[in-house]
């Protein structure tokens, strides 16, 4: 500071800036920057604080003082994300020169490939086609399905591909986008209206965002048809039962495809009442056979998801062949549930080969074959060791099962080679790696998540190479961006680093806290691997903070049961805080389930409540009932915290691990248990 304060006409400016600079950025991030040279330090600091305005002004659309400050960040590391902002709220008004200009002063940043996909989508909207053909080829990562569809109407416009060949592309894209848009949907339009594309599949769209919640997608779809219908979908929405009422008499006759969608809405909430509708006269004779396919395709979906027995028999009503990937996904789980593993092995049979890929269904195939021992004993135990062995390993849950299955303990992998001091000086230069982690520091983790993740997966050569992602990872384990370190080290396709996939921060506060209340050090680290991927400041959409995302109503009655005198909100924020809170929390859910590390699990994410319901039923092995969580969200969760569990104790204590031990089974309350904590929020 002295050095500092001794330098003579620095500005006013930079010293008020410097204010509000050292509050956003703390003084680990102040020392380092005192510790340029003065003229440096002074640039450095005058452009930081002007980018955190830039930020602002961003948020708040104002283009005048993004271009005011804009000459302030010049030669900053970071002057690409400044000028994409600066570009980006003028882009409607700014013309393709100025657009273009723009472009070229930030050559090879995620910045420039961004403000060039928001260009492009403006672009096809506009069906400015020569703009859009001269930029389209500059467009890394091409992972946006509206500028693909514009692209595939350029094509049809410009007569360079025939509407029969480009209609397949755009179904596809339109199909599995998951929200309304203008590109795909524009371009569905102009090939139905041109009989390219049949009306089948409008229907199709509208029942995927149907049986996906999204009944505003669903109208979009249907008034490519007849607007009219519109209405009559949101009236669906609001009132299947309602509109499905023969009782009733309507004003326009219903159609056995809005039937179809009166159907999927009810057996949103009841099922049960669905399968009454489908089985009424009426319908059964209006409906193709395609459509009542899919629909107890829905119906046992829904059913599934509630955990009701009769879900098998209402998926048996429908032809798998008409039924969604997902349909038959929980087809299965219902198969796994009852023990009816016929059913399993054909639902995973009629599943498209990309499902049938994935490492959790090759699993559950295996296990059919095993239980079915068909067509002998021997050639069922063949079958599935192989398809055990093609996926086994400590990667994952499934992988995780696969190696026990096969006789094999779960153990820390041999690590790959050394990094070279070429590789490492590679990652620490690379320039969009220096931007993201300059974006970080600064407070902008957004920005500089997404210039990471860019640098290592989506650039020209189509992301980096297996040991320049160890590099890439080892830097930000160095730096202490644990969430980099760890989604960079998982990408790597051969080499697994536990080191980096699997650190271990904040050790003496995390396991001794742990041992102090009764915890498995390891259980713990999985769960917050799982929760924050180790980022202390971590904030959730609903209010959840800090390492192992403890909510704020959570915290406050957990700090009284522990004692926790004197107990203020913002604490939670405080890493020992945190830690000691989310433990307390944790080992009161698992006292409250009986030690099951699965239910626990559930409970931490998905509240108490839900696991004590979703353990109702038959007495499953865990795996079973963790893949019968009703929630995507909790299911992922769950296998994910016992799987960092497992591969934690393997480092942890040096020793091969056991993930089946951890699951357990999974059943009602046992009579002899302790009354519920129901004071657990």
């Amino acid at each position: 500071m002295k050095t500092v304060g001794a330098k003579q006409g620095r500005s006013q400016w930079i010293g008020q800036r410097m204010q509000g600079l050292r509050a956003l950025l703390g003084m680990r991030l102040i020392m380092a920057v005192l510790a340029l040279p003065a003229p440096l330090w002074a640039q450095t600091a005058a452009g930081d604080a002007a980018l955190l305005d830039m930020r602002e002004a961003f948020r708040r659309n104002n283009p005048a003082q993004l271009g005011a400050l804009l000459p302030a960040v010049r030669g900053h590391v970071l002057e690409p994300l400044a000028i994409y902002w600066d570009t980006r709220t003028r882009l409607e008004l700014a013309s393709p020169a100025e657009i273009r200009a723009a472009l070229a002063r930030m050559p090879g940043s995620y910045w420039e490939d961004r403000l060039r996909n928001d260009w492009l989508l403006l672009l096809g909207k506009a069906r400015d086609w020569s703009n859009f053909e001269a930029e389209l080829p500059r467009f890394r990562m091409n992972d946006d399905r509206q500028v693909r569809c514009y692209a595939l109407t350029r094509d049809m416009a410009t007569g360079r591909t025939p509407p029969e060949v480009v209609a397949p592309l755009v179904q596809a894209n339109w199909l599995a986008q998951r929200e309304a848009d203008d590109g795909c949907a524009s371009a569905a339009q102009t090939l139905l209206d041109a009989g390219h594309l049949k009306p089948q599949v409008v229907w199709q769209r509208a029942q995927l965002a149907m049986d996906a919640n999204r009944p505003r997608v669903a109208a979009q779809a249907v008034a490519m048809i007849d607007p009219e219908l519109a209405p009559q979908v949101e009236d669906i929405a609001r009132d299947p039962a309602k509109y499905l009422d023969e009782r009733i008499t309507a004003l326009r006759a219903r159609t056995r495809e809005m039937v179809t969608l009166a159907i999927i809405r009810l057996a949103f909430s009841d099922p049960a009442a669905a399968a009454l509708e489908m089985e009424r006269t009426r319908w059964k004779a209006q409906l193709t056979q395609e459509e009542r396919g899919w629909a107890w395709g829905v119906i046992g979906k829904r059913s599934a998801q509630k955990l009701q027995g009769e879900a098998l028999a209402w998926f048996a009503h429908g032809e798998e062949r008409y039924m969604d990937d997902d349909h038959l996904a929980w087809k299965a789980r219902a198969g796994m549930r009852a023990g009816a593993w016929g059913a399993v092995r054909d639902a995973v049979n009629a599943m498209s080969e990309t499902q049938q890929r994935e490492p959790a269904w090759v699993y559950w195939k295996a296990r059919a074959l095993q239980a079915l021992q068909l067509p002998d004993p021997a050639a069922a135990t063949a079958q599935a060791h192989v398809l055990f062995e093609s996926i086994a390993s400590s990667r994952d849950f499934y992988e995780q099962l696969a190696l026990e299955e096969l006789g094999r303990p779960i153990d820390v992998p041999a690590p790959p080679a050394p990094l070279t001091a070429e590789e490492t000086a590679a990652a620490r230069d690379n320039p969009g790696l220096r931007r993201a982690l300059a974006a970080i520091r600064l407070g902008l983790r957004s920005e500089g998540v997404r210039e990471w993740h860019y640098t290592v997966a989506l650039q020209d050569t189509g992301g980096m190479a297996e040991r320049e992602l160890l590099a890439a990872a080892d830097l930000a384990c160095r730096n202490e961006l644990w969430d980099r370190c760890i989604n960079t080290s998982l990408r790597t396709p051969l080499a697994q680093d536990h080191a980096q996939r699997f650190p271990t921060p904040h050790r003496t506060q995390v396991t001794d806290r742990a041992r102090e209340i009764g915890l498995d050090p390891a259980y713990v680290y999985g769960l917050i691997r799982q929760e924050s991927r180790f980022v202390t400041e971590a904030r959730s959409g609903v209010g959840a903070s800090g390492l192992m995302q403890v909510m704020p109503a959570t915290a406050r009655w957990t700090a009284r049961k522990i004692g926790l005198s004197n107990f203020r909100p913002g604490q939670i924020n405080d890493r020992d805080t945190n830690i000691q809170i989310g433990t307390a929390y944790l080992k009161f859910a698992l006292d409250d389930f009986e030690g099951s590390l699965p239910l626990a699990a559930a409970a931490y994410n998905a509240g108490p409540g839900r696991s004590r319901q979703w353990r109702n039923g038959p007495v499953l092995a865990g795996e079973i009932w963790t893949e019968n969580i009703p929630f995507e969200e909790t299911r992922d969760y769950v296998k994910r915290v016992l799987a960092n569990t497992t591969n934690y104790a393997a480092l942890i204590t040096g020793k091969p691990q056991s993930l089946r031990a951890r699951l357990g089974v999974v059943g009602p309350r046992p009579a002899t248990a302790q009354a519920i904590n129901t004071e657990l929020p």
